[in-house]
């Protein structure tokens, strides 16, 4: 178990610990993915000075703190070059950000809908995804894995970044007149994001399944990303 010297000096008579502050940091093995919710960078070495206190922090440290960690996510799921840091410092900031920017876009319009040629709600989206990350989550944890909740939850989110891409760069080709090879451009865009989606989700939680089990932990997370890819893709509206 590791804790943080706050060593105070020889006087300090008050504390039981001798002037140390046991911080408990994982009660697990270190082979263990359990992860936390936790300051992260440069604040955890103020942790043991005197008043500290992130609610004393102004507003704008403490957003371009959360909006710099969520860019480094992002950063990691399209270069796959550090996986850990979605494991270890888990949150739910860059899903809710990439779940309702695909869910406005996606959504259909007034016209479309009483032409009946529209496209899904905002919440039909929102609820896809949400219930969608929900029961690949429960299939890992039921198949043994070693990963919390909303670890699973958060990679899965994170992963729709391709997707996300994807959905910017088809709706930019719907400006212009469709043709057929504008179609089989947003299908190969469609695809290469699916791949790449599932690609980057196998590798972040693929170490928490155990051994003969993998394929069927991939299964679901393969048609979760097929469905948001064709969504993308039928998207015409």
């Amino acid at each position: 178990m590791d804790f943080l010297n706050t060593n105070t000096g020889q006087n300090n008579f008050n504390n039981p610990n001798g002037g140390h502050t046991a911080v408990y940091i994982d009660d697990r093995p270190m082979n263990n993915v359990e992860g936390r919710m936790t300051v992260s960078g440069s604040l955890m070495q103020n942790i043991g000075e005197p008043g500290f206190n992130t609610l004393d922090e102004p507003i704008k440290t403490t957003i371009m703190r959360d909006l710099k960690a969520v860019g480094m996510k992002f950063k990691h799921v399209l270069y796959l070059k550090e996986k850990n840091t979605l494991l270890k410092e888990w949150d739910l900031w860059g899903p809710l950000m990439l779940c309702t920017f695909m869910a406005m876009v996606l959504q259909a319009s007034p016209d479309s809908i009483q032409i009946g040629d529209g496209g899904p709600e905002f919440a039909e989206v929102f609820v896809i995804i949400w219930i969608g990350s929900v029961i690949i989550t429960l299939n890992s944890k039921l198949l043994g894995g070693t990963i919390s909740f909303f670890q699973s939850v958060c990679v899965l989110g994170y992963c729709l970044l391709p997707i996300v891409i994807a959905l910017i760069v088809c709706r930019f080709i719907l400006i212009f007149e469709q043709t057929n090879f504008l179609f089989f451009i947003r299908f190969a865009i469609s695809i290469g994001s699916f791949l790449w989606s599932t690609y980057a989700s196998v590798v972040f939680l693929g170490d928490s399944q155990p051994q003969g089990k993998k394929a069927l932990a991939v299964y679901p997370i393969f048609l979760f990303y097929f469905i948001m890819s064709w969504l993308v893709l039928s998207h015409t509206v």
